[in-house]
């Protein structure tokens, strides 16, 4: 399958086996988000991986992010707003996509979580003040591929030239 297929192919998983995820997978993933482009090249992101059960747990308090516990891991993007003030949200969330698509291509689900209290999760896990939690992305082999929600066709969100 070429990567444009992955990519039209790839889901948001809300269900995961338990089957743990070889050190090696998990490090191409993550190297997928370091070698995101970031601006500048500041790269100003942290990510924290979550795979204690016991922390994916307190995690998974949300009303729409109880999937986290049945997670392999769950990657917290954090953002640096010092190393740059505009950039820093999106060159995270860039890198995060990036570990996304990676994930996808070996076979292993992932969901974007945006269903968090930061300064919990802050406290929870130890980040410094200074840095922003941007999302929360779980990952592991998918217990169920859901079915694919409709898109807008192109005809409605592209423009040329000019709105």
């Amino acid at each position: 399958m070429s990567l444009v297929d992955k990519i039209l192919n790839r889901r948001s998983v809300r269900r995961y086996k338990p089957d743990k995820i070889p050190t090696d997978v998990l490090n191409s993933i993550l190297e997928a988000g370091r070698q995101a482009p970031s601006a500048v090249n500041k790269q100003p992101w942290h990510f924290i991986v979550v795979a204690d059960s016991g922390l994916k747990q307190k995690l998974s308090q949300g009303r729409w992010n109880k999937f986290i516990s049945e997670s392999a891991f769950t990657v917290v993007g954090c953002g640096d707003p010092t190393a740059s003030p505009k950039w820093h949200i999106i060159d995270v969330s860039i890198a995060l996509q990036n570990m996304v698509l990676a994930a996808w291509a070996q076979g292993i689900g992932s969901c974007w979580i945006g269903d968090f209290v930061e300064d919990e999760v802050k406290k929870l896990l130890g980040i410094p003040e200074r840095l922003s939690v941007i999302a929360l992305v779980s990952f592991g082999y998918p217990a169920e591929l859901p079915t694919p929600h409709g898109k807008k066709p192109l005809n409605e969100i592209v423009h040329y030239d000019r709105f």
